[in-house]
Formats: C-alpha cells, sequence, structure tokens
C-alpha cells in the first residue's frame, strides 16, 4: 500500500487456490506467509519462492495474533469440508469451518486493522433456482449443509464490518493444475484426470446440469486484486465468467479436444447439486476491471497439459494486472 510491497497471510495458502494467489501476489512483488497445516507438497518457481514463506497453522488465539501482525490482508481460504463430506455429517461441517472462522475473525477484531478475504461458494449459496446469470444482490437460498454453512461464515464476517475491512469472493467452479480429483469437488479437472487415466467418468443425473466453470488463474488474478484494490461501498464479488456449461456439453469438448470418445458410468442424481449456475461477473469488472481470459477451451487445453506433466501450479502466467502491484491501494481499506 501507499506505494511499496504488501504482506498477505494466506490460510489454506498451501491449497488449490490458495496456491496461485500466492504466486500471483509474489510475482506483483508482495511478500506472502502462506499459514496451513501441512508443509507445501510443491514447489514455486525458485523467482518467485522468494516472496513467499511457509508457517505452520495454529489456532490458538495468541499464534493468529502473531501470525496477522503486520498483514495488510489475510485470506481465508481454509475450509475442511466439501459438499459431500458436508452432506454425510452436517454437525462436524459446521462446527469445524465456523469455529475456525469465527477465530480469525475474533483476531482481527483484535487487531483492529487489515483486510479480511473470504473464499465462498458462489456455486452454490444462491441456492436451486437462482436468476441467471446471478447477481450480488440475488437473496441467498443455501439448500445444503455445504452452502448453510458457507452463508452462515459469510454473515459472521459481515456483522463485523464496522470493525474489520471484510470482502466475500463468491467463486464459481474453478478448475486447473494442483485440484485434487480425488476429493470429487470440480467437474472439469475430475473428467480430465479420469479422461487421462483411461477410467470412464462417472456422471451423477441425466448430465444437463450448468456450471460456470473458471480455471484457477482467472480466479487467482480476481483474489489477488480483491485483496488489493480499493472497492468501495460493495463487500461481495462473484468471480465467474457468466457463460454455463452444461456437464453433456463438457463432456462433448472434452471428447472433442482428446479426439476419442470418453466412456461414461451414470448414477442417479445427488441431493446436493443445483441444476444451474452462471454468475455475472459485472461487479468485478466495473470495481476491479477484472475478467476472465480464458474461455472453457483454453482452460482445458492448458489443464490437459498440467495434468500430463503431473504440474501442481498453472504453467500460465496469471500475473499481469497492474491492480495488484504495489502501489494500486493493496489494503487501503474499504472506501
Amino acid at each position: 500500500m501507499n506505494g511499496h510491497p504488501s504482506r498477505h497471510v494466506i490460510l489454506g495458502g498451501s491449497g488449490f487456490i490458495g496456491r496461485h494467489v500466492a504466486l500471483v501476489l509474489a510475482r506483483a512483488g508482495h511478500a506472502v506467509t502462506i499459514a496451513s497445516r501441512h508443509p507445501l507438497g510443491f514447489r514455486f518457481p525458485a523467482a518467485d519462492s522468494r516472496r513467499i514463506q511457509w508457517q505452520r497453522l495454529d489456532w490458538s488465539p495468541i499464534a493468529l495474533d502473531r501470525l496477522f501482525d503486520g498483514a495488510d490482508c489475510v485470506h481465508h481460504y481454509a475450509w475442511g469440508t466439501v459438499p459431500a463430506t458436508a452432506l454425510a455429517d452436517p454437525v462436524a461441517d459446521r462446527r469445524l469451518n465456523l469455529i475456525l472462522s469465527q477465530s480469525v475473525i475474533d483476531a482481527l477484531c483484535r487487531r483492529r486493522a487489515g483486510r479480511l478475504l473470504f473464499a465462498s461458494s458462489g456455486g452454490t449459496v444462491y441456492g436451486p433456482n437462482p436468476a441467471v446469470p446471478t447477481t450480488e444482490a440475488t437473496p441467498l437460498a443455501p439448500a445444503t449443509p455445504y452452502a448453510i454453512t458457507k452463508a452462515m461464515a459469510e454473515s459472521l464476517m459481515l456483522r463485523h464490518r464496522d470493525t474489520i475491512d471484510c470482502l466475500i469472493a463468491r467463486i464459481s467452479n474453478p478448475y486447473g493444475a494442483g485440484q485434487d480429483p480425488a476429493r470429487c469437488q470440480g467437474a472439469v479437472t475430475t473428467f480430465i484426470d479420469t479422461s487421462l487415466a483411461g477410467r470412464p467418468i462417472t456422471l451423477w443425473g441425466d448430465g444437463a446440469i450448468v456450471r460456470d466453470y473458471i480455471h484457477v488463474t482467472d480466479v487467482a488474478r480476481c483474489l489477488a486484486a480483491l485483496a488489493c484494490a480499493s472497492v468501495g461501498e460493495h463487500a461481495v464479488f462473484n468471480i465467474g465468467t457468466g457463460i454455463g456449461t452444461s456437464l453433456n456439453q463438457l463432456i462433448g469438448l472434452l471428447e472433442r479436444l482428446l479426439d476419442r470418445p470418453i466412456p461414461v458410468r451414470r448414477l442417479p442424481a445427488r441431493p446436493f447439486d443445483v441444476p444451474i449456475n452462471i454468475l455475472s461477473p459485472d461487479r468485478a469488472a466495473r470495481s476491479l476491471g477484472w475478467s476472465a481470459s480464458l474461455s472453457l477451451e483454453q482452460g482445458i487445453r492448458r489443464t490437459l497439459d498440467d495434468l500430463r506433466h503431473a504440474r501442481r501450479i498453472s504453467t500460465l502466467d496469471a500475473c499481469g494486472d497492474t491492480a495488484v502491484r504495489p502501489g494500486h491501494g493493496c489494503g487501503g481499506g474499504r472506501h
């Protein structure tokens, strides 16, 4: 902020989204601390790693106070469940994630400085039948345990907006290198990984479900910009492309890019899958000058290459926005 590099703490920074945000920020000249339970299982490019450090995440109040001291922005990407595990044990989902989120809020309230950026789920919190494309003004109607807990975490944070500078990023359906197919979250990455391994794709339902798929490097550019920009009165931002693709269309695109048919194993529809989700990116475009740079086909081509070479971070250079460079208001407050 004010012409010098800023400091960012990324909770859950070793995860799929966090590692890409860390890379974007480091390439823009900012200092990044990744806080996670386990050491990094991958390496950042040597030229960028000098600005990124890892620290074991300790959720005690004293440890969080020390971790957040001097941070311009705390990124809260640490989330312990996915839709399927939340459905299997809703009580554990709520207890784990809300307690951890409250700990982050309390630490920043004690400090009374710095921005909090939370990664919410634009794919679920709006519910099963929102108007499309869905804007941030659309009322929340979470209908699954995972979505309900995300919405509750949002509410916890927004209630403290008089004390802390809090932003909510509602992310559509990200995909790309570093996403764990074993977690069964993210159709694009899972379908690509399964297809490359020569196994049939598991399709829940009739394939008519529509999602707004966005490459992780586009997500990372937007989150990094949100962490650094002055965004006016808005607290909530969608991160999506505004374009919907059905699962059947996705499989057809993969077959064309792989130049072969893909076997499909069809199972009954799951109760937590909303029928359609397409997010309007207009607010991020107006406030940040951001828009997704990759089409779905371009992003899948990149992901195919990354997965074939077992890369854990996308090779695509995602750092091109001046909005995340020192001197462009990073951590500069709410208004």
